[in-house]
């Protein structure tokens, strides 16, 4: 059961990311999400010292969970390198286009070039995932499984493979919520694609 000061602290969560999605990071402010969550001055700031802290708190929640679900799919020990990066590609963009997180990502691009903020979600999402990516990429290189090249590189191209299909009607917002056969079909191709760049050299 959640305590009260927990019941609370989500409360304003939810109010922050309503308003935040509603006029944006900066057109926003503390009491705007005061209003929003219905609390006084005293108790939004007991819990959150600025809107930033808001924000990146925001952004942290839409992103851990399913950050270390997707990457747990990153197993080195599974045999057939296909499947492991099937099954990450599948968790992958889950991630990233059946949850809030769109709505996150939408935000932080819109603010990006304003101010830190942009930074700091870089460095909390796409380059932890990336080195992520391309650590387990390199070991599969080490082992044979894949053609010895630049990891990093090579994590950018699995990247950039799996949002092939998704990306442009996310950025434009016409997207509509893809099936999770659509997007395993799509992952699937990805993947070949993938590895007719990336799979062992003929011995």
């Amino acid at each position: 059961m959640r305590t009260k000061s927990e019941t609370k602290r989500r409360e304003i969560l939810q109010a922050a990311a309503a308003v935040f999605q509603e006029a944006g990071f900066e057109r926003s402010s503390m009491e705007d999400i005061r209003k929003r969550a219905g609390f006084s001055k005293a108790t939004l700031y007991s819990y959150f010292a600025s809107k930033e802290e808001l924000f990146m708190e925001i952004v942290e929640e839409a992103t851990e969970s399913q950050f270390e679900a997707t990457f747990d799919a990153l197993d080195p020990l599974v045999d057939d390198i296909r499947q492991a990066l099937a099954g990450f590609g599948l968790r992958f963009l889950s991630l990233l286009y059946l949850t809030p997180v769109q709505a996150v990502r939408r935000l932080v691009a819109a603010e990006a070039g304003r101010s830190e903020l942009g930074r700091r979600c870089y460095e909390l999402g796409p380059q932890r995932s990336m080195a992520a990516v391309a650590a387990y990429l390199g070991k599969a290189m080490a082992q044979g499984r894949l053609r010895q090249a630049d990891t990093a590189v090579a994590a950018l191209h699995l990247k950039g493979l799996l949002e092939a299909e998704w990306i442009d009607p996310f950025m434009f917002q016409v997207l509509e919520p893809p099936s999770d056969a659509a997007l395993a079909a799509s992952v699937e191709r990805a993947v070949a694609v993938f590895m007719a760049a990336y799979g062992p050299l003929p011995a």
